[in-house]
């Protein structure tokens, strides 16, 4: 290959090379470092706000150990860190501000490749979406799930297991106290979540995506293997510099369409099409929500893991992580083999000598855990014009095909104020409908969709309703909740114009979403609705408001779809 890219800082002759090497040089480096080596950037999200990230300067220093073993030169800098656990009123709402920043830090420093360090959810996708729009040789190291939770001798999920405490809670069946001791059962370690909510969801979908080093996306955070990983990635991007393998190469159509059924298969979140949409328009491959009905069809799902099933992140790394699934679903013939990954070899051959340690935990697709076409659903019909997902997997058998009347709130809080009214007037017929929960609308699209069923119906042993919102819930959350209605209700999408009383018909087999009104009352209603006024005039939440596009796009910024490539505008030196 050509002079390297960050020959144009530390190779530059004159003042300008001067200035570059004496300010890195009061670090402590020698002058042999600016010999033409690779200089790797580590992009690391950790911080103690967000917990799910706060051992990640630790990972860095790994794949550090790792770029000086291949012969190049490591520099680690902070990118920010969009851990749902504390970010309000949604880390979603900064997941395109992240990814700018990472692509803008990437452009605009002396980097020939960049190893990402992620790890709650939007994080993940965030990092994925910045690499992709520069298009250096990248590889991705999330941070790893937590230790499995305990808690009286039962495994307990993060995530999953503060609704069933809420639900528990509320039914009377156990003590606020007992919740308190309960929480730190489910944090047990560094990592994120050990279910397979979003943040674990994204990993193994990175993995699938060719991202990802073969194997490393469930090591839990703590594990010796997390570190070993991260030192395997640091020599490697400095290979894929050589080799100048950039995302481009790897992120194509078919490595979608891989991670669209590994998905399905592992029971991802539902959170996965959104960011998976948006990570395909930075790459600039053409995919639509009715994809990820379609590929994920004849997929079915294979880990017995919560919040669909009993297992949790630990014991699928043991199991045989996602080389396991991957070979399963390549014997099968359900995803292509020849994509290339960041090892510069297939999927096929990373995944070839895969095993698995433990049926249980991933089943055969002969014997699946559930079958073919129980996966995420896309929903179309008038109330959902451009789509809506539902997750089968976690959803009551009995619900998935419904009808009932709307119970509307405009949102959620609106809800929550009266959810413990004992006189609320809810059965289990009822259709709960949040809406003002979408991108624009909130703004963020919050996870807000699986608000909890009326303490009501809990006490009479109801643990389940039909949901409809244009937000999103966790991938740790479970329940008959129609998510990511598009267009949504702030833009005047037909969720707007839903009364309370009307009746709405969910057919998950027929894949339709149904508000039963005739055309020309609904006519009527939107000539009388007016958008929700918006307090936000400046600021980044007005620019995210203005550009953000809706849920069935990825809800990317407008102006940031696309490569934009590695070129500096202009040099000032």
């Amino acid at each position: 290959m050509g002079e390297r890219r960050s020959a144009a800082w530390f190779g530059a002759s004159g003042r300008a090379g001067m200035i570059h090497r004496s300010w890195m040089r009061s670090q402590g480096f020698g002058p042999e470092v600016f010999d033409g080596r690779p200089v790797i950037g580590i992009a690391t999200s950790a911080s103690e706000l967000a917990p799910c990230n706060v051992h990640l300067d630790r990972v860095a220093e790994a794949v550090k150990r790792g770029v000086w073993q291949a012969g190049g030169l490591p520099l680690a800098f902070p990118t920010m860190a969009t851990g749902e656990t504390l970010m309000r009123p949604t880390a979603m709402l900064y997941r395109n501000l992240m990814a700018m920043e990472v692509e803008e830090l990437i452009r605009a420093n002396p980097l020939d490749g960049v190893v990402l360090l992620s790890g709650c959810d939007k994080t993940t996708p965030a990092m994925l979406m910045g690499a992709a729009s520069v298009d250096l040789p990248a590889v991705m190291v999330t941070g790893g799930p937590m230790l499995n939770g305990k808690f009286r001798g039962q495994d307990v999920g993060s995530g999953t297991h503060v609704w069933k405490f809420e639900e528990e809670l509320k039914a009377g069946r156990m003590t606020e106290e007992e919740c308190f001791f309960a929480e730190g059962c489910m944090a047990r370690s560094n990592g994120h979540c050990m279910t397979m909510g979003t943040a674990s969801t994204m990993a193994c979908l990175a993995e699938a995506l060719g991202m990802q080093l073969p194997g490393s996306a469930t090591w839990p955070a703590v594990d010796a293997r997390r570190f070993e990983t991260a030192q395997a990635a640091g020599r490697r991007v400095v290979a894929m510099v050589e080799e100048d393998l950039r995302p481009s190469a790897i992120l194509t159509r078919t490595a979608f369409e891989n991670a669209i059924r590994v998905n399905a298969a592992i029971g991802g979140s539902t959170n996965a099409i959104v960011h998976l949409l948006a990570l395909a328009g930075r790459a600039r491959v053409p995919l639509a929500m009715a994809d990820f009905d379609e590929l994920a069809r004849a997929v079915p799902t294979l880990l017995d893991l919560m919040p669909s099933g009993r297992f949790l992140m630990e014991d699928f790394c043991y199991a045989g992580g996602v080389p396991v699934v991957l070979r399963r679903l390549l014997e099968s013939g359900l995803l292509h083999g020849d994509a290339i990954t960041v090892t510069g070899r297939s999927v096929a051959h990373e995944s070839a000598e895969a095993q698995c340690w433990n049926d249980e935990v991933i089943t055969e697709v002969g014997e699946p855990f559930q079958p073919a076409g129980s996966g995420t659903a896309v929903l179309t019909g008038n109330l959902a014009p451009e789509g809506a997902v539902l997750k089968q997997s976690a959803a009551s058998p009995d619900l998935l095909t419904h009808t009932g009347p709307a119970l509307v709130f405009d949102t959620a809080e609106d809800y929550h104020r009266v959810a413990d009214d004992p006189d609320l007037a809810v059965t289990p017929a009822t259709v709960l409908v949040i809406r003002g929960a979408g991108p624009k609308g909130y703004p963020g699209m919050p996870e807000v969709a699986n608000v909890p069923v009326p303490a009501k119906l809990l006490k009479e042993g109801i643990t389940d309703l039909v949901r409809v919102c244009d937000g999103r819930m966790s991938g740790t959350g479970y329940g008959t909740v129609v998510l990511h209605v598009s267009p949504e209700s702030a833009t005047g999408g037909p969720l707007a114009l839903v009364r309370t009383g009307d009746r709405i018909t969910l057919d998950t087999p027929a894949r339709s979403l149904t508000l039963h009104v005739p055309d020309e009352e609904l006519a009527v209603r939107r000539a009388e609705w007016t958008a929700p006024e918006t307090p936000y005039e400046s600021g980044y939440t007005w620019l995210y408001r203005a550009h953000v596009l809706q849920a069935h796009e990825g809800a990317d910024f407008d102006f940031l779809r696309g490569r934009r490539g590695s070129a500096v505008p202009r040099d000032s030196h």
